[in-house]
């Protein structure tokens, strides 16, 4: 053999090498600089995991990584799609996931056996990779861009209502009835409202039905929406039913409409019940909790046999609705004093969402005022008021038995008995007495940060070295009192939101 054809032999093996060591190289290098790694095998069970990966494991309910080995991913890392990845050879290569461990920049590759001649074969496993832990701060200026991006297209989409001067849950352009918000118009980024939120998302995926807990005003109805909007079913008919606004005469002829003629003064053409108009859709059974026992045996029928029967009819009509109940009473109270049927009470609560009130969520307050102004200026032509950070701080410290509708209505009528467009913390509480409103519950103050014995050897530093750890301490607290709300923080601080972002960049 030639001095050249040896040569050409051998490139093929230095390639293969290469590319070996490559892959060598890039794997250490994504395990190493990585917030965490592991692979799992063909059939979704974890086979690997790095050290990096450990500090997740106490908050997925794991001691040790010998503990998580061996386990069905989706069975230890709730939300996550490395099955999907597995199944159709399709890597997600940017994700947000979010569990028990925290919410986290991810990436999942499939991996691949090697062929013959290179060519790569069937699935064999996958590699799931956390890039970031910290979203929130590592991709701040992408995040914030999102929102904005979000923030005008709920604009843009009340405003296409309001011009329209028709609910848009109404009738449409092909006579169906559709959701009014998705999960996006559920406002707030506190631990409680994530929390709610990913528990609906999860719901929507199903087609069980759907218990909303919660007390009134917190956004039942709401998340019933999203619920839909989010689901298979989003394309079809969404229709609500308030089960405390419709007289108990009227109800069984409201769910399951009426034969012709079957009564003295009935139309002589059937009318059809919610249940029909739903068939396809989903049904949503405001304040469940309030439906009279004789009709709750014949809503228990329908659910479990999927037909219905009209009123003053023979004929069993079927139905396909996807049923969401809400209520703000305790139901298990009601099942064991014999006011809400047991059997009924299990058909509904499926799958269960407590929706938190706004007491647990004090932290979203500063951005619910925000978008309640924004909505009532749209609606009504005027400029929303502008809350000063201490009239915002005597808002969160309330007790709020009416919940976002009783701070809606709050709103409204600072709007109204004010003079200034800038609302302080005395002008409010004033126009809360007005209101009639009795107990104002003193505002919390800022938690102070604690001056150590170290700290007072470093007094006689340069002022401006103490100015500028003052200023980082301020924004500190004001970012850890309004729950991470940028806004809210540069109002509280009394400075611009484009200073506030400089500071947080260059803390310096």
């Amino acid at each position: 053999m030639s001095a050249a054809a040896a040569q050409s032999s051998a490139l093929p093996l230095d390639a293969e090498g290469i590319l070996a060591a490559a892959a060598r190289s890039m794997f250490h290098l994504f395990s190493s600089m990585s917030q965490g790694m592991f692979l799992v095998d063909r059939s979704g069970r974890i086979v690997w995991v790095n050290e990096g990966y450990r500090r997740f494991l106490p908050a997925l309910g794991f001691s040790s990584i010998d503990q998580f080995l061996g386990h069905q991913v989706e069975d230890v890392i709730p939300n996550t799609l490395m099955q999907r990845v597995l199944e159709t050879g399709e890597p997600v290569l940017i994700d947000l996931l979010t569990n028990k461990a925290g919410t986290f920049v991810v990436s999942r590759i499939p991996l691949r056996e090697e062929r013959e001649g290179g060519a790569l074969g069937e699935v064999i496993g996958a590699i799931g990779i956390v890039l970031f832990d910290h979203p929130e701060t590592t991709l701040q200026p992408l995040i914030s861009k999102f929102a904005l991006l979000q923030r005008d297209l709920d604009d843009a989409r009340r405003e296409l209502a309001t011009q329209r001067n028709n609910p848009i849950w109404q009738q449409s352009a092909d006579g169906q009835r559709r959701s009014k918000y998705t999960f996006t118009s559920f406002i707030g980024s506190s631990t409680a409202a994530v929390e709610v939120k990913r528990h609906a998302r999860r719901a929507a995926q199903s087609s069980s039905p759907v218990l909303l807990l919660g007390e009134t005003g917190t956004g039942k109805e709401l998340l019933a929406h999203a619920i839909h909007a989010a689901s298979a079913r989003a394309r079809n008919a969404f229709v609500s039913v308030n089960i405390a606004a419709v007289p108990d005469t009227l109800l069984e002829a409201e769910f399951f409409g009426v034969a012709p003629g079957a009564y003295t003064g009935a139309d002589r053409k059937a009318r059809e019940g919610k249940f029909k108009l739903a068939d396809g859709g989903t049904l949503f059974l405001d304040e469940i909790g309030d439906m009279p026992m004789p009709l709750q045996a014949k809503l228990l029928r329908a659910l479990q046999e999927g037909e219905i029967e009209p009123l003053g009819s023979n004929k069993l009509v079927p139905f396909d609705a996807r049923v969401i109940a809400a209520t703000s009473r305790d139901l298990p109270t009601l099942v064991r004093e014999g006011r809400f049927r047991e059997d009924l009470f299990y058909r509904l609560n499926v799958l269960p969402v407590r929706v938190p009130p706004l007491r647990e969520r004090r932290a979203d307050i500063p951005a619910l005022v925000e978008a309640l102004g924004e909505d009532m200026a749209l609606r009504s032509g005027e400029a929303p008021p502008e809350l000063m950070p201490d009239a915002l701080a005597l808002l969160a410290a309330q007790h709020w038995r009416g919940n976002i509708r009783e701070l809606r209505n709050v709103l409204e009528q600072v709007t109204m008995r004010s003079d200034s467009q800038r609302i302080d913390a005395a002008q409010l509480e004033r126009i809360l007495r007005e209101a009639g409103q009795e107990k104002i519950a003193a505002p919390d103050p800022l938690q102070s940060l604690p001056v150590t014995a170290e700290d007072k050897t470093l007094l006689l530093r340069p002022l401006a070295e103490q100015v500028a750890e003052l200023e980082r301490k301020a924004i500190a607290a004001a970012m850890g009192a309004t729950g991470g709300n940028k806004l809210a923080a540069s109002r509280l601080l009394k400075i611009s939101r484009a200073t506030l972002y400089e500071r947080l960049e260059n803390p310096d």
